[in-house]
């Protein structure tokens, strides 16, 4: 969408091969880099990219991984947890530190709703995304101490219809992912600080809030 719109694009990602199909239709308006958010590389990877867009005003991260886990497989809830906190405050401070420095700029994330309530169905990924939530909700509030021009949209995206969900389960008010991108773009464009994708949601989440503690924990939710 935003290359329709004449934007420069740098994307990465650990897998080439859609990056290049998107670069090879967008001849010299895209750049591609391949970024493993788990390597410690990755931060210098990033600010390459950067470097081959000649700056960057928009940061967006939609890197992150997320499985339902009961039996609490060792490899699954690490690999959560390296990606979608220790990936994620890598990316996003290297980022925050390059804005900083370069006359500010627009970081957006993609969190979840996940991260309203603790999910037993999925203890590592709801941990992360709370952590994401309160990672960002704290950068904003950083950027504002210190009177630097830094915004932050974080978007809270229910269950989107993606490879990421390609489990065989059942999920509830699956959403489009088309429709899904137009939400977050449209969020962006608005400078939301916080936006629930879409309405079904944002009418759910606050009353999930609402819900107690004591009630909460014996609640046997499951997908």
């Amino acid at each position: 969408m935003l290359l329709k719109e004449g934007w420069h694009v740098g994307v990465a990602a650990r897998r080439m091969d859609a990056l290049n199909e998107l670069a090879e239709s967008f001849p010299g308006r895209v750049e591609v880099m391949q970024i493993d958010v788990m390597a410690e590389e990755a931060p210098q990877r990033l600010l390459e990219l950067i470097d081959k867009v000649g700056g960057v005003d928009l940061y967006f991260h939609a890197s992150g991984i997320g499985k339902q886990n009961m039996l609490l497989d060792e490899e699954v809830e690490q690999k959560t947890v390296m990606t979608n906190a220790l990936g994620f405050t890598r990316m996003v401070d290297t980022v925050f530190t390059y804005m900083t420095d370069h006359q500010g700029g627009h970081i957006a994330v993609i969190s979840s709703i996940a991260g309203t309530k603790g999910l037993g169905a999925a203890p590592s990924y709801s941990a992360t995304k709370a952590f994401q939530n309160v990672y960002i909700q704290s950068l904003e509030q950083q950027a504002n101490m210190r009177k630097l021009p830094i915004r932050f949209t974080d978007i809270r995206p229910g269950f989107v219809d993606t490879p990421l969900l390609g489990d065989g389960k059942k999920y509830p008010l699956l959403m489009d992912a088309d429709k899904v991108a137009k939400d977050i773009l449209q969020a962006i464009k608005q400078q939301r600080h916080v936006r629930v994708i879409d309405w079904r949601y944002r009418l759910l989440v606050p009353f999930w809030r609402m819900i107690p503690n004591w009630l909460w924990r014996r609640l046997p939710i499951r997908n």
